[in-house]
């Protein structure tokens, strides 16, 4: 992929982002929960979101989809699946199915793709271990493929050494049923969709004065979901940073999550300087609005806090601070380094190709702000190194190499990409 520095500034509304991927995820696999038809609008119809579509399938629901819209009828027991189940490039996916099969009768297995098969899936699998799941494999269970065995589970009280909603996500979806009341607990609260969905959906899900999160077995099926997937505020966060850093532009990006633990990223821009505004519209599952940026000279800024809210933007962000004034400093940030790529090793050595200092810490950078030049980037086939490199090219031009995973989240990424210019 070629990006031209852009001429002109820009100030656009754009209402074609990608749907929630995280959500989409659960849409799709909550929907077992019920015995009756889920209706889900604007449904992410990326690679990996399609993949779960799929696996859901496979488990023995029927789905009807046109375009975005999706309907998924579940039809009584689980069943066991002839063939693999094939998660593709998402390792939520993978690790919410974990808790998700290990309670349901019969035999599973978990494939994806080549960088899918290279992430630890140990953080997960352990604890479901520790409460009677049985799960297999490479690395001694670390790696994919994994095999599953669902079974019967122990009621469990638990605190994750590390704050993962995927790990939290895939405790409470076996805790669902288990053998009794579950507790658990994480040092920070991480993305919370899970809860609130399933809170929605009638599963009785509380906190109690401790901080742990108990989880009631399910006496019988979930209602069924009626959901619209708002905007991934990940995915519309490539083109705040866009806005922040082109002079006199401005975005408003439309139906955006607003969900505390999904903004933080836009909080950290507005900290810098941008003028970041927020329009809250709704609150159906989650609230729902609009958020507008508009450029400004942009300062250095210390990231240290609430890291788990804003993981995924981080390699946008450090596009925004190597064009500040001044330093800026990513730390406790470790979960970076097994994500899609090692993705501080990725963002530092693309930096250093655009001619921008920096210094790496086991946990994260630190970037002196100023310049960049155009450079050829490596994206390590990582979807969101691809695209922050690709704003960074409004900038000053890049030529990006292996694109083709932006397919996995963000399908008409380069279209929205484009009509900036």
């Amino acid at each position: 992929m070629k990006v031209e520095k852009l001429t002109k500034p820009f100030n656009v509304v754009i209402d074609n982002i990608a749907s929630d991927k995280s959500i989409s995820h659960r849409c799709a696999m909550f929907s077992l929960l019920s015995d009756e038809p889920s209706h889900i609008k604007n449904f992410l119809t990326a690679e990996d979101t399609i993949n779960t579509l799929s696996i859901v399938e496979q488990l023995g629901a029927s789905i009807e989809r046109n375009g975005g819209d999706v309907t998924i009828t579940p039809t009584g027991e689980l069943k066991e699946p002839a063939d693999v189940l094939d998660c593709g490039n998402s390792g939520t996916a993978m690790r919410l199915f974990c808790g998700f099969l290990s309670s349901i009768d019969g035999a599973f297995v978990l494939v994806g793709d080549r960088y899918l098969h290279a992430r630890p899936m140990k953080r997960v699998a352990d604890p479901l271990r520790s409460i009677g799941a049985q799960i297999d494999g490479r690395e001694k269970g670390n790696k994919a493929p994994l095999f599953i065995r669902g079974g019967k589970l122990k009621a469990f009280k638990y605190v994750s050494p590390v704050d993962s909603a995927q790990v939290k996500s895939a405790m409470i979806l076996a805790a669902l049923r288990a053998d009794g009341v579950s507790k658990y607990k994480e040092s920070e609260l991480t993305r919370d969709h899970t809860e609130r969905m399933l809170k929605g959906m009638g599963a009785t899900l509380t906190t109690n004065e401790e901080g742990f999160i108990e989880i009631t077995p399910l006496s019988k099926p979930l209602k069924p979901l009626e959901m619209t997937v708002p905007t991934d505020p990940s995915s519309a966060f490539f083109f705040a940073v866009a806005a922040a850093i082109t002079p006199n532009s401005s975005v408003r990006i439309k139906n955006v999550t607003l969900n505390p633990t999904r903004i933080e990223a836009y909080q950290v821009l507005k900290r810098m300087g941008a003028e970041v505004n927020f329009i809250e519209k709704e609150n159906i599952y989650e609230p729902i609005g609009d958020i507008e940026v508009k450029y400004n000279q942009l300062n250095g800024v210390v990231v240290e806090d609430n890291i788990s809210w804003l993981i995924d933007e981080l390699p946008a962000l450090s596009i925004a601070m190597s064009l500040a004034k001044g330093n800026s400093k990513v730390s406790n940030a470790e979960e970076l380094r097994v994500k899609e790529s090692d993705r501080i090793a990725s963002v530092v050595n693309n930096l250093k190709m655009c001619g921008v200092k920096y210094t790496e810490y086991p946990d994260g950078y630190e970037i002196i702000g100023g310049t960049m030049s155009q450079a050829t980037i490596d994206s390590h086939g990582d979807h969101r190194i691809a695209m922050s490199f690709a704003i960074a090219g409004l900038h000053c031009g890049m030529h990006i190499e292996d694109t083709a995973c932006i397919q996995t989240s963000f399908p008409n990424f380069t279209d929205i990409l484009n009509s900036l210019s």
